[in-house]
């Protein structure tokens, strides 16, 4: 496990997480392309509608809704799959995780802009555990305010990252476009939800 830590942030990096887990990595992300519905959805910037730059799919115990962009996400039941994913997650960490992002970056035009994972009803006092399957992606960060210099982490198949609070209070996180990728990244985004 790497720690990286900076003023406000505390991350916790642990390469080929999944290959210590026995997780067959190419099988288990060919299996959520399949098993799952994926969406795209609209969102409004700058008043004007798009359609995101990535699919995705919300998965979460049931009174566990969130909201993105002024859409709110449709709860999918969590599958066998996730399930086992989550209880070893919880195990290691001793967090009880009641929702899942899922972001399926088809290629590299698939990207994810400046934002922090600090919704209302998102817990703030609980870590976020992003899961990374596929091609290696650099999540860049940067300070919301002050002097500390943007950095970047490289992802890559099989990595698991854990943002601990107060990160999200004090950070933006992004996945930019990278035009030499050809290939696909889903990633996965443990979270606690409190319930409505």
């Amino acid at each position: 496990m790497i720690t990286l830590e900076r003023p406000g942030l505390q991350l916790r990096h642990h390469p080929a997480w999944l290959q210590h887990e026995q997780f067959n990595t190419t099988e288990l992300r060919q299996r959520l392309q399949r098993e799952l519905p994926w969406q795209q959805p609209l969102v409004t910037v700058y008043g004007r509608q798009h359609l995101t730059p990535r699919l995705s799919c919300w998965v979460a115990d049931p009174g566990c809704s969130y909201r993105y962009s002024g859409q709110v996400q449709e709860i999918t039941p969590w599958t066998p799959l996730l399930s086992e994913l989550r209880d070893r997650l919880e195990q290691q960490l001793g967090v009880r995780f009641n929702s899942l992002l899922l972001n399926r970056y088809r290629s590299g035009a698939d990207r994810m802009g400046w934002h922090s994972d600090d919704e209302p009803e998102l817990d703030n006092q609980a870590p976020i555990a992003s899961l990374s399957l596929g091609v290696a992606r650099d999540l860049r960060f940067r300070p919301r305010h002050g002097s500390e210099p943007a950095f970047a982490v490289g992802l890559d198949d099989g990595d698991l990252l854990v943002m601990d609070p107060p990160t999200q209070r004090h950070w933006q996180h992004a996945l930019p476009a990278r035009a030499r990728v050809m290939t696909e990244r889903i990633n996965l985004t443990f979270r606690v939800i409190q319930p409505e």
